[in-house]
């Protein structure tokens, strides 16, 4: 029962407060994010790498089913929320966690598919041409992973994706070990001292510079999983760049429940494989929820999967607008409505769990993830 206790804690870990009244702004909430701590770490086999990447996954499990799915226990949690680190020169490893709730004192306050297009009625994407767009911030931090897919800049060294752009559930995808990233930037100009053959009324010519991975980090509720059943509400992955990438980055941030959303309304981009070299924009509303998914219908395509799903709201402590990072864009889904086959495209929430875990894995220290 003490156990159960806890992960009803663990799950309900926000303080679901929002202001109200004629001067209200979409203010990010209050929560108690739990401690997620390392307990145990295992060397494990070298993988092969033999998986196909894929850029989209794909789920008959919509809303209604992970809704009547049971919560699991507190032992699946945790075992869920351990998580496998790959390094550059093919090692692997295995830790285990455990799972804490903290109150509010000491030193802790510092711290099947008919189509595939996924694309509803008119396509409402953006392609983001210039670089005065392109290299400033929010567009700036998205990235192209070699395997195809998107990612999205979430500290200095630092880059948040799907776990399917790596990991197939079952194995490591082709090209997983030497994995990069790429960042848009404009090509350098030809011609000598200077001269300037860019056509002025054209986009400026683009291109990706390249750094590779150090580690990545998947968690096992990905890779124990699969993408019809529970895996997909663990479709995120961490990956750590050899080096700083020297932009601005986006913070990520525990979801708030739609209703909360400014507009109830999402916003990401990335690197959809039908419009090559171009970063896409889009956001639309959030037709429904679970604690771990969010279903809306944005269009997109493969190659945008692993795209930060952000919003803008108030930050009150801070008496500012910010961005945060709330989900990222996994794929697609046919979801059986009362008889009626509908699709969506589906996006995996950052909860207070995940929030604790892929801090950690940003920050190394516990004090530095107590807030979301």
């Amino acid at each position: 029962m003490a156990r159960l206790s806890t992960l009803i804690l663990l799950l309900c870990a926000a303080k679901d407060v929002m202001p109200s009244g004629p001067h209200w702004k979409p203010t990010w909430p209050s929560y108690r994010v739990p401690v997620i701590l390392p307990q145990s770490t295992l060397n494990l086999d070298k993988p092969q790498f033999d998986a196909e990447a894929r850029l989209e996954v794909a789920s008959p499990c919509g809303p209604a089913c992970h809704k009547s799915s049971p919560l699991p226990t507190y032992e699946e949690v945790k075992n869920y929320l351990s998580y496998e680190t790959l390094y550059a020169n093919g090692s692997l490893t295995e830790t285990e966690v455990g799972i804490y709730i903290l109150s509010n004192t000491g030193d802790e306050s510092r711290g099947k598919s008919r189509t595939k297009r996924q694309i509803y009625g008119y396509d409402s994407r953006f392609s983001i041409f210039g670089k005065d767009f392109l290299l400033n911030y929010p567009f700036s931090t998205s990235v192209k992973l070699s395997t195809g897919c998107t990612g999205t800049l979430v500290a200095e060294k630092h880059v948040l994706t799907a776990a399917h752009c790596i990991h197939d559930g079952k194995s490591y995808v082709k090209g997983a070990q030497k994995l990069r990233v790429g960042f848009l930037k404009p090509k350098v100009k030809n011609g000598s001292k200077g001269t300037n053959v860019t056509n002025s009324a054209m986009p400026e010519k683009m291109k990706f510079q390249w750094i590779r991975v150090k580690r990545t980090h998947v968690p096992k509720g990905w890779i124990k999983g699969n993408a019809n059943d529970i895996g997909m509400d663990y479709d995120y992955a961490l990956l750590e760049l050899k080096k700083p990438h020297k932009r601005k980055f986006m913070k990520i941030g525990v979801s708030p429940p739609a209703r909360h959303l400014p507009g109830g309304r999402i916003h990401f981009s990335g690197y959809d494989n039908d419009r090559p070299g171009n970063l896409v924009y889009r956001f639309c509303d959030v037709k429904d929820e679970t604690y771990d998914l969010l279903y809306q219908q944005c269009d997109a395509q493969p190659g945008a999967s692993g795209s930060g799903v952000y919003v803008r709201m108030w930050k009150r402590q801070n008496h500012k607008w910010e961005r945060k990072i709330i989900g990222i864009f996994s794929g697609h889904q046919w979801v059986d409505m009362n008889g009626t086959p509908q699709d969506f495209n589906v996006a995996v929430r950052i909860t207070p769990l995940k929030y604790a875990q892929i801090c950690y894995w940003i920050k190394g220290n516990y004090l530095d993830c107590r807030e979301g």
